[in-house]
């Protein structure tokens, strides 16, 4: 028994360093994304994202009031605090890991913010175009 305890603990710990070392779209390094308000999947700061991660939490944006109030309309309310869940709600000029689809739904809708490309994950190139992600990188 202590040995299976022992062999799961070391694959988690496995698995945990594998979420965590990832490319950007850039196919560089991943970068910090914000730690204040401290955002991701694993609120490690980075756009990091596993199997567990069903929202994909991969996109680096930069949030609008524009995007706040549409994303609210559409059920996912990003801008009213939630102590509970140590939430501090977003607003303008926020970074956030944005769900893939989220995103380009926004963007579906003429009303998606732009991406800190350097932040952005890899995997979001699953969801959307690099191309497009580009036309809304920050400088």
């Amino acid at each position: 028994m202590i040995k299976l305890v022992l062999i799961l603990s070391i694959l988690i710990s496995i698995e945990v360093m594998a979420e965590k070392t990832a490319d950007n779209i850039t196919v560089s390094a991943l970068e910090t994304c914000s730690t204040d308000p401290m955002t991701g999947f694993f609120r490690d700061g980075y756009c990091h994202t596993n199997y567990r991660d069903h929202g994909t939490h991969v996109v680096c944006a930069i949030m609008t009031d524009e995007f706040l109030e549409f994303t609210k309309s559409q059920g996912n309310d990003l801008s009213t605090p939630k102590p509970e869940y140590r939430f501090p709600g977003l607003k303008d000029g926020d970074k956030w890991c944005l769900c893939a689809l989220r995103w380009k739904e926004a963007y579906n809708n003429d009303k998606a913010p732009n991406v800190d490309l350097n932040a952005t994950n890899i995997k979001a190139l699953d969801f959307i175009n690099k191309t497009t992600l580009e036309e809304f990188k920050t400088e």
